[in-house]
């Protein structure tokens, strides 16, 4: 073996082993925050103390669940990310087909500006509305934030919709209607199920980004009408104890919960790995 090609190994092995240093670094500094939010809402002391907690408790999970305030956001987020999904996922499935399927003028326009809310900062769309709504009377705090949670997640719905419909046989639909299909029935028997992957994918992003956010929610929000990161970033600011850790690992279950059903309906690997065009 010549030195030229001895040298080439030892550099490959180093690049790897900085490759595999860098992934580690990532990994953990993703990883040790989650890890020790969650060890410190089962922290048995009544105050904020050093790391690790001398003994283990549950009482701040029974002081979140006492609160009135949180209860009644809790609720808030859940019902508006159920209304988000299913405005979310019906919007989303109607303009895919129509982008996919249809010839028309300005298509490609049109399809920028759906998308478009994902490029912009939410702030700026939090901000935005409220001034709209505001001057279009809107002032109902529950319907201020379904419209902003509809704009934010609605872009992920049609992505995913369009990926699947894309990627799927239009000429199936053309059989089903060759053979004496109606346009609706071929639509619900042929269209729809190809496009499952894409829906079912598009309805747990919303899920998730509506009951996560925070930055569009500060903005729309009234006292009628407040969701669950808002009331805890609100009470984080006028006492910070580890009720929010608690919150957190709550919200870390939910979210565990809607990787497992992603991947038991739609599979995780289809979704992150060989992508929606194969499902």
């Amino acid at each position: 073996m010549s030195m030229r090609s001895l040298a080439a190994r030892t550099g490959d092995r180093i690049a790897g082993s900085l490759a595999y240093g860098v992934i580690g670094l990532g990994l953990a500094f993703l990883a040790i925050p989650l890890v020790i939010t969650c060890v410190m809402a089962f922290d048995a002391r009544t105050y904020l103390g050093p790391m690790p907690p001398p003994a283990l408790s549950l009482h701040w999970f029974e002081r979140l669940v006492s609160q009135a305030d949180i209860l009644a956001s809790l609720r808030t987020s859940f019902i508006l990310a159920v209304l988000t999904t299913a405005l979310s996922v019906t919007i989303g499935t109607a303009a895919a087909v129509g982008l996919a399927r249809g010839n028309f003028p300005g298509k490609a326009a049109l399809t920028s500006a759906f998308l478009s809310p994902l490029i912009v900062p939410p702030v700026v769309i939090g901000f935005g509305l409220l001034l709209f709504l505001s001057k279009a009377g809107i002032t109902n705090g529950m319907a201020r934030l379904l419209l902003g949670h509809v704009i934010v997640t609605l872009p992920y719905c049609i992505r995913t919709s369009l990926a699947s419909l894309l990627g799927s046989d239009q000429r199936l639909t053309e059989a089903a209607m060759v053979l004496g299909a109606t346009e609706g029935q071929a639509f619900w028997t042929i269209t729809l199920p190809l496009m499952r992957t894409g829906v079912v994918t598009g309805a747990i992003f919303a899920f998730a980004i509506s009951m996560d956010d925070v930055s569009i929610s500060l903005f729309l929000s009234d006292p009628s009408a407040t969701t669950l990161p808002v009331t805890l970033v609100s009470n984080m600011r006028a006492a910070f104890d580890l009720t929010i850790a608690a919150a957190a690992v709550v919200l870390i279950a939910v979210t565990a919960l809607l990787i497992v059903v992603l991947d038991r309906v739609v599979g995780f690997d289809t979704v992150v790995g060989q992508g929606l065009f194969r499902s």
